[in-house]
């Protein structure tokens, strides 16, 4: 294993990150127990896998040039000299409630002088169940790579062998000197493009804050704590609403959140009325034999959320038209498209301007709604199989309320992620999320 430099919008992560804003990603899987044993066991098996995934073992390092002070470099991620698994999974006593427990992991940072990555498993009270936790620090990996990471300590999947790919040619170590001309005149070219981009995207995110229709229930004063709260959808469901109505599945699981949002925020009295809540909703950029294949590639989309609509299948078609034209529009440009600014930005800039990153983030968006990707087969552990996955999302400062979003067996999984103190009242939300589905189906049939 050798040194590789974080990318930029890794270094982003690592150095907006604070004790109370935490920046990794976490996944609470929920798993069906052979044996009241069967957590223990799971304990030891993540143990003794970790020691054989390369990935696992990479800490995250300061690198600087030669002759020139710290602040001045940049990160590389590089071989842990006294990596021990069993510093990074734990046993826990047996638990009631895995979410209370998973939101009181969650609000802890991971120890940034090891691999930042842990493992909880937590064996369940009722002898039949077990959930583990995972969670990846950002710069570490995105969701695609941590999934990739989990799934190395998980049972061996059974997949078809993957198809070969073609052998390219060796590259030259020098470019032909006939193709300098052309090299010269596509770098300007591309300068000339990031340029044009990056004051496109400035002045869509200066466009984006005008008007801003938020809510206090989701820019309340960060705390630090954090609870967590998972719903269970079904992906037939979600189907029946989409083939009724046109779109994605993407286009309805984010309008089950609009209308979630509607119906808590009046529940809990502080009303829906006028409110258009800014939606993050990011966008993986990664593609095979990238030059950082464990780097963040990420861009998004900024949308509205039409939360002050009182029509379910209007609010639908509201996110289906705000998706469509985002896509039309491409992930690297508008507001959404931010993330994409880290790669101009010099190693100096984000240490000295990491925390205010972070502190910024709620003049950009007002909540994140993103998916998080996973198998269509059945994963297991020790031989029990997961019924159930729930994606958690880091919590920005100044914000209340992240969702995550997963599809599994038939399922979508959300994950809520909340400031403990802002909103005591998540499974009020959680709750929200399932009568909402209900509510597109009632209207879908009338």
């Amino acid at each position: 294993m050798t040194s590789d430099l974080l990318a930029p919008l890794d270094l982003a992560f690592w150095n907006m990150e604070s004790a109370e804003h935490p920046m990794h990603l976490g996944a609470l899987g929920v798993f069906a127990a052979h044996s009241p044993t069967a957590g223990a066991h799971a304990a030891d098996l993540l143990a003794a896998r970790a020691a054989a995934v390369p990935g696992l073992r990479m800490r995250i390092r300061d690198v600087w040039p030669l002759g020139f002070p710290a602040a001045f470099g940049g990160a590389a991620r590089e071989p842990a000299p006294d990596f021990d698994p069993l510093d990074h999974v734990t046993l826990h006593a047996p638990a009631a409630d895995f979410q209370s427990e998973a939101g009181r992991l969650m609000q802890r940072p991971l120890e940034r002088q090891r691999p930042p990555w842990e493992a909880h498993v937590l064996p369940g009270q009722d002898g039949v169940s077990f959930a583990v936790l995972f969670k990846f620090h950002h710069a570490l990996a995105d969701g695609l790579r941590a999934l990739t990471l989990a799934a190395a300590v998980l049972d061996p999947l059974d997949m078809p062998p993957p198809r070969p790919r073609p052998v390219e040619p060796p590259r030259a170590l020098l470019p032909d000197v006939r193709r300098l001309p052309g090299l010269v005149r596509d770098s300007l070219s591309d300068t000339l493009s990031d340029v044009g981009r990056a004051l496109d995207i400035g002045a869509s995110v200066a466009r984006s804050t005008l008007d801003v229709r938020s809510s206090a229930a989701l820019t309340a004063r960060s705390t630090g704590t954090r609870r967590t709260a998972g719903v269970v959808v079904d992906l037939d469901d979600v189907h029946r609403v989409r083939k009724t109505v046109g779109g994605t599945v993407n286009d309805v699981v984010i309008a089950v959140v609009a209308g979630a949002l509607r119906r808590w925020l009046d529940e809990r009295g502080d009303g829906s009325e006028g409110v258009a809540p800014r939606a993050l909703i990011p966008v993986s950029r990664r593609r095979p034999r990238t030059a950082h294949p464990q780097g963040n590639r990420l861009s998004g989309y900024l949308m509205r959320l039409p939360v002050a609509d009182p029509d379910p299948l209007g609010r639908l078609a509201a996110v289906r038209a705000a998706m469509d034209r985002n896509k039309d529009a491409g992930p690297n440009r508008g507001a959404g498209a931010v993330a994409l600014l880290a790669d101009h930005v010099p190693a100096l800039g984000h240490r000295l301007g990491g925390p205010l990153v972070g502190q910024a983030a709620r003049l950009w968006f007002d909540i994140l709604v993103t998916s998080v990707p996973l198998p269509s087969i059945g994963l297991k552990l020790g031989g029990n199989p997961v019924t159930a996955v729930y994606p958690f999302a880091p919590l920005a400062r100044g914000q209340s309320l992240a969702v995550a979003i997963s599809t599994y067996r038939g399922s979508v999984h959300y994950g809520l992620v909340a400031d403990a103190e802002a909103v005591p009242d998540l499974d009020r939300f959680a709750h929200a999320l399932s009568a909402e589905v209900e509510t597109l189906i009632t209207a879908c049939d009338s």
